[in-house]
């Protein structure tokens, strides 16, 4: 069968690519058409059957409400390239991952045109925008959720779903990066043997902007404390950006060179081997509570960001972690509260308070376990496959 699949950002490529060797591991014919990454592309490039990659998902991610009014011209040009491109290679099942903006116009195309349209992954209108619920209603055929508070939600607003368990346990237990031991990941990184404090930006262009001043200020704090001075502060970069999306930031001092590193493509690995870590909110945060790491979550956004998605947003915590406890596990520094001061305090007590840090990682067992075993990948490859030969 044939299968088209859009992901917009990292956390997609990587649930995509997962979900890719699912459907190659039940259906050995399958031909898969997609938009998303290397982690996608990789998996395609084991098979070689297919027309493969369409367009890597680094050239139009966006963040913000402002950012988006800016790229709306080559927002406009995308979807006519992708429905022009589902016209034309009629796939049995169009397969939605996350990337709302995007995969909303999307799925009603598809819907009317009459293909099959899965959406993987639910757009977080539990959050905000829950007008949304009426276009999952109406474009698509099955929503698959990833999550097990979303259950009782979804099944009280109507919504037709299948919940298969979380693939991101897939993506830790399964990653041979993350499963490396630390010698190895210092060596292979050329870092000293020294503890890490990890930094995660974001991978977007607008979240690394608004992340990077703040980590770096606090870095800059810690180091000049003597107990703290020999350690390391390890930025994971995304895989989607370049270094120069990040040197202006390291090179504002010289001297944070003797001190902070940058590290592509391991965010997963930096942030396991690392005493505690400072998070932008997104799939990091779930990540870095599934290898155990300690954590405090940081966010900053434009003023005017800010004030729309403080209007929007409905739910108490933005981290996956804390919704999924329904508590606090670890500490949430939004906007005018993510400052150098506040994070070191934080980082500190991380480190300093034995008992905080055990609560911390008792929560985070419960999240694992929340998220189900393995094999959630695998599993919703089986039910998409069984949901399109039901129809034919």
């Amino acid at each position: 069968m044939r299968y088209y699949i859009i992901a917009g950002e990292a956390s997609g490529d990587l649930h995509g690519s997962n979900l890719m060797k699912g459907l190659y591991a039940e259906d050995p014919q399958a031909d898969i058409r997609f938009w998303g990454g290397a982690e996608m592309n990789a998996v395609f490039r084991t098979r070689q059957t297919g027309d493969g990659l369409v367009r890597d998902y680094r050239d139009g991610a966006v963040m913000g409400f402002t950012q988006v009014l800016l790229y709306a011209r080559r927002f406009a040009k995308r979807i006519a390239d992708c429905t022009a491109d589902l016209l034309r290679w009629k796939p049995d099942a169009v397969i939605l991952i996350d990337y709302p903006g995007f995969n909303f116009r999307i799925a009603e195309f598809a819907h009317k045109a009459g293909f099959k349209v899965f959406y993987y992954i639910a757009p977080k209108v539990w959050a905000s925008r829950e007008g949304r619920i009426r276009k999952l209603k109406s474009y698509v055929d099955k929503l698959f959720i990833i999550f097990p508070f979303e259950i009782p939600y979804f099944t009280e607003k109507g919504v037709d779903f299948r919940y298969e368990g979380n693939p991101l346990v897939d993506a830790i237990d399964g990653s041979t990066a993350i499963q490396k031991t630390r010698s190895e990941f210092l060596a292979e990184n050329d870092l000293p043997d020294r503890p890490i404090i990890a930094l995660l930006a974001g991978s977007r262009s607008g979240e690394i902007r608004s992340m990077m001043p703040t980590f770096m200020a606090f870095a800059d704090r810690m180091h000049a404390l003597p107990e703290y001075a020999d350690w390391q502060f390890v930025v994971a970069g995304a895989p989607s950006r370049s270094l120069n999306d990040y040197i202006p930031y390291l090179s504002a001092k010289p001297e944070r060179a003797a001190y902070i590193r940058i590290v592509f493509g391991q965010s997963g690995a930096v942030m396991r081997h690392a005493e505690a870590a400072v998070i932008n909110s997104g799939t990091a945060s779930l990540e870095c509570a599934l290898v155990g790491t300690p954590q405090v979550v940081g966010y900053r956004a434009s003023q005017i960001n800010f004030l729309i998605a403080r209007k929007l947003i409905k739910v108490k915590w933005i981290s996956l972690g804390n919704l999924i406890l329904n508590r606090t596990c670890f500490r949430e520094l939004l906007q005018y509260y993510f400052t150098p001061e506040n994070v070191l305090t934080e980082i500190r007590r991380l480190i300093e308070d034995e008992a905080y840090r055990e609560r911390m990682r008792e929560g985070y067992r419960t999240i694992r376990k929340a998220l189900g075993g393995t094999g959630a990948s695998a599993r919703v490859a089986r039910a998409m496959i069984e949901e399109i030969k039901n129809q034919q």
